[in-house]
């Protein structure tokens, strides 16, 4: 068995990394105007400096994610080893090809407030936005493994915290984003870094009541 020290020690690492990479993604994304359905149009209130902030929290606190998949590794593993470890390698792909987009979002901001650059932006758009589709798929897969090795009773997990997989996160901020904009406005831009940080730290307090076994 794992020791419960390293089972805590990756999750507040994960949490850790939610924490810094949603104020880096906030710095970077929030529009006080909200306009999130057009693909830039919510940079042109970013200034250079908060773009500048925002890259280097997001930067650094990224590549932390891949201790939490390790955590989300070790908590999901009693259930089934093999599709532990291809939800938790996922989560790792995923959450690295997230570091590469997250780090051109400053330039994106720099595009947008040079004005009419309609072809650097499409370039822009070709290579760092299709990475985000990875990043999705990633967060897709790793949904579907945590939701069935929740359910099967086997992992370190209560059934009931399948629900609280990526996915189903994520939806809920886009609900609350069209059904309360005044709160929305806030969770929208960091959408996947609230799932993580919620996932997290309800992770974290199922893993202190484990028996140390290690």
């Amino acid at each position: 068995m794992t020791d419960k020290r390293l089972i805590l020690i990756t999750g507040q690492i994960g949490l850790l990394a939610a924490i810094l990479v949603g104020i880096g993604e906030f710095l970077l994304h929030y529009d006080s105007l909200a306009r999130y359905t057009d693909t830039f149009a919510f940079f042109e209130g970013v200034t250079r400096e908060r773009a500048t902030v925002g890259h280097f929290f997001g930067v650094l606190g990224a590549p932390l994610y891949v201790v939490g998949a390790y955590h989300i590794y070790l908590m999901l593993r009693p259930a089934h080893e093999t599709a532990a470890r291809i939800g938790g390698l996922v989560m790792a792909y995923g959450c690295i090809v997230g570091a590469v987009w997250i780090g051109s979002r400053a330039t994106a901001v720099e595009l947008v407030a040079a004005g009419s650059v309609e072809d650097q932006l499409a370039l822009y758009e070709l290579r760092y936005e299709s990475l985000l589709q990875i990043v999705r798929g990633a967060v897709l897969i790793l949904s579907g493994v945590f939701v069935w090795l929740c359910l099967t009773g086997r992992s370190l997990y209560p059934r009931k915290m399948a629900v609280l997989n990526p996915i189903f996160l994520i939806i809920v901020s886009f609900v609350i984003f069209f059904t309360v904009p005044a709160v929305g406005k806030y969770v929208m831009p960091i959408a996947l870094n609230v799932a993580y940080f919620v996932m997290f730290s309800v992770s974290l307090v199922v893993a202190s009541k484990l028996k140390n076994e290690g």
